[in-house]
């Protein structure tokens, strides 16, 4: 009898504050730089990343910069991939909170989105394609993904479980399959996580 497909597991975390979320502006596709605080995060982050065989990375420099600085501590190349890179946000993307509610009164509210928000079904496409691949290339290892808060929000709700909360930066979510299949199934949640200790813990609203 053949062993079974040895699990692939996987930590999706969201980048270290960028300077956007430090001033509570909407990110989406846009690409501000981590923040100084970020960059301490992303370093502190890496020393509670145990056990990691390879390294993944959103394309968007927030996200590239902090595994970059991860890769670093781990021994660790970055697999840069466009599809991890955040939800874009349409009209959103650059604007406060306030600035949304004036523009564009009671949408945060009742859930409604501005001309060119992703759609959910979208993202999954995207996302769940760099997942299948990843799968593929990493069967029975352990991966790191720096990726976004609504990407990793958006794969929870999918993979089955309705999360409250913002997540904060370098916290995450394990993923786990055991199964040996290409497609976008299979995957199993984990606990949640947060890197961070020794640096202030920040939780921004915008994604």
């Amino acid at each position: 009898m053949s062993a079974p497909p040895a699990a692939t597991r996987v930590l999706l975390v969201r980048h270290g504050q960028s300077t956007w979320n430090a001033d509570a502006r909407w990110q989406g596709q846009a690409d501000p730089p981590l923040s100084a605080l970020g960059e301490q995060q992303a370093l502190d982050a890496a020393r509670h990343a145990h056990g990691v065989d390879a390294l993944w990375s959103s394309d968007l420099q927030r996200a590239r910069r902090t595994a970059d600085l991860m890769g670093q501590h781990l021994g660790l190349d970055v697999h840069v991939d466009a599809r991890l890179r955040e939800r874009h946000a349409g009209e959103w993307q650059g604007c406060t909170r306030d600035e949304i509610e004036e523009h564009w009164p009671g949408y945060l509210a009742s859930g409604r989105r501005p001309p060119g928000f992703e759609t959910d079904d979208a993202l999954l496409d995207r996302v769940v394609a760099a997942l299948s691949d990843l799968r593929r290339e990493h069967a029975g290892d352990t991966v790191l993904v720096v990726t976004h808060g609504g990407i990793v929000r958006t794969l929870e709700r999918h993979f089955g479980d309705e999360v409250g909360g913002l997540l904060p930066n370098l916290g995450g979510r394990w993923i786990e399959t055991a199964a040996a299949t290409t497609d976008g199934g299979g995957w199993t949640l984990g606990d949640g996580v947060l890197l961070l200790e020794d640096v202030t813990v920040t939780r921004p609203e915008q994604l």
